[in-house]
């Protein structure tokens, strides 16, 4: 318990080792009291990654069963379902009695206290009692009665609707008799076809004067008799450059004496147009991202001809190093210059990145680089190029300063996501450093905590001795998909 406790606030919260200590005490203390033995008891702390709650204890009840059949220390509590436990936890205010979602999905009701120390508060206790058979018994819907309602009922009532409700629509409502007449619309229907160059009423109308898809009204009917087509039926149509999505429905009264059919259309055209613009303006910016990475790669040669030229090893090592972060760089402007999306393959861009710095870094050939990386994440491009260059002074920091020339040695790179977070780690089998000492004047740690705190909004935590260094570090995970095709 405690050790579970004192990692997770180390990795997600930034309370301090007293704070923490204060936590494990209360968590011992509530797993021996002889209060609260009928209630789940939960202690909840803030995660900075995530800006939501995180459990770090649960000491189930002693006189009854559960609410919980499976662990839930270490899981977050959302603030959609557990708003007491972040109210208490932002305002130091108690919340008494709000109801709740379990992440079992039970619904409860919590009392949600604060936890301070020096006046600050620094996590919450929780205590649950289940009420879903309350909430049920207010609540209790009969889902055979409402999940079915007859169509008929629906769209008979619609239809009944007076003209004052209907034009106040955006979407244009025809409904038509049995024989496919037009017997009742909106104003939106009679815009839309104005529109369309209709230059009378077309109130009376037959159906097949009416469609937008080129099917006659006696097909329709036959297709839905037979089965052919379902009741309802929607699709997008395009007529003299406007782009509808179009709904039929087809409705037979109680007693079967009467039919209606129901056509709604929805205008997409501004939809669609912005679509085009999007489209034509995604190539440009792709246009933008090849021409910055061929830039980038001019100003690569040009560092490269002056290291060749300095007679300094220092000046040399300087700009080597600077070549890397560009390429660093770059890499995330060529991937971004072969796709539409604004999301990019992680793996992909540390892929290059790494390959780049064993191509400057010939003084350490047997030097391994191994690397586990989720392929399934994908980030936006400014989180891309700061996590890159992060990646980039990591891997250079290693390289120059782990092992000694022509000394084997290995760099294992691992970035996953869990939680909602990504979660990468830095490690290398060298000499190690005094982290203290190197971090108040080295530009590469100075780059790697910047970017990590600022860009990624994420956490590190650097760890070093004889037997080599493990740099890692937390950023939240908004996930960003690109379209594979």
């Amino acid at each position: 318990m405690t050790k579970t406790i004192r990692e997770m606030c180390l990795r997600y919260t930034d309370l301090s080792e007293h704070d923490i200590d204060e936590l494990i005490h209360t968590a011992k203390s509530l797993s021996v009291s002889s209060m609260y033995q009928d209630v789940d008891v939960f202690i909840d702390v803030y995660n900075k990654l995530t800006s939501e709650a995180l459990v770090i204890h649960h000491t189930p009840p002693k006189t009854t069963q559960s609410l919980y059949k499976n662990k839930v220390v270490g899981e977050t509590a959302l603030r959609t379902n557990e708003p007491g436990v972040l109210r208490t936890l932002e305002t130091g205010m108690n919340s008494n009695d709000l109801l709740a979602k379990t992440q079992e999905n039970v619904l409860i009701r919590q009392k949600v206290y604060p936890i301070r120390n020096k006046q600050r508060v620094i996590a919450v206790l929780i205590l649950e009692n289940d009420i879903s058979a309350e909430i049920k018994a207010h609540f209790e819907i009969d889902n055979e009665e409402t999940a079915y309602r007859d169509v008929s009922t629906t769209l008979s009532a619609m239809s009944k609707l007076s003209d004052s409700i209907t034009d106040q629509l955006d979407d244009a409502i025809l409904i038509f008799d049995r024989k496919g007449i037009l017997q009742q619309k909106n104003c939106a229907a009679d815009q839309y076809y104005e529109r369309l160059g209709y230059m009378e009423d077309i109130q009376g109308m037959h159906y097949d004067n009416l469609s937008l898809d080129q099917i006659m009204f006696d097909a329709i009917m036959y297709q839905i008799e037979t089965g052919k087509q379902p009741i309802q039926l929607k699709k997008e149509v395009v007529i003299a450059g406007n782009y509808f999505i179009m709904k039929q429905i087809f409705v037979k009264e109680e007693d079967e004496q009467e039919c209606r059919f129901i056509l709604i259309l929805h205008d997409i055209t501004d939809i669609k147009v912005k679509e085009a613009e999007i489209v034509s303006k995604s190539v440009a910016i792709r246009e933008i991202h090849h021409r910055v990475k061929n830039n980038l790669q001019s100003v690569v040669s040009l560092l490269r001809i002056q290291g060749r030229r300095s007679t300094s090893v220092e000046a040399q090592k300087i700009l080597n190093e600077s070549v890397s972060r560009i390429l660093a760089i770059a890499a995330t402007h060529e991937l971004l210059s072969k796709q539409m999306e604004d999301g990019i393959n992680l793996y992909m861009v540390i892929e290059a990145v790494a390959y780049n710095i064993e191509r400057c870094c010939t003084d350490c050939p047997k030097v391994a680089v191994r690397m586990d990386i989720d392929k399934r994440i994908y980030l936006d491009s400014d989180r891309t190029v700061a996590l890159a260059l992060v990646i980039n002074e990591l891997l250079q920091n290693s390289y120059d300063h782990a092992f000694h020339p022509n000394e084997s040695g290995e760099i294992l790179l691992q970035i996953k996501e869990e939680k909602n977070l990504i979660h990468a780690e830095v490690t290398d089998n060298g000499h190690g450093f005094n982290v203290r000492k190197v971090s108040e004047k080295s530009l590469g740690l100075s780059i790697v905590k910047s970017y990590i705190k600022d860009k990624l909004r994420g956490k590190v935590t650097i760890e070093s001795n004889e037997h080599g260094t493990k740099t890692m570090f937390d950023f939240k995970y908004n996930s960003i998909h690109a379209t594979k095709k």
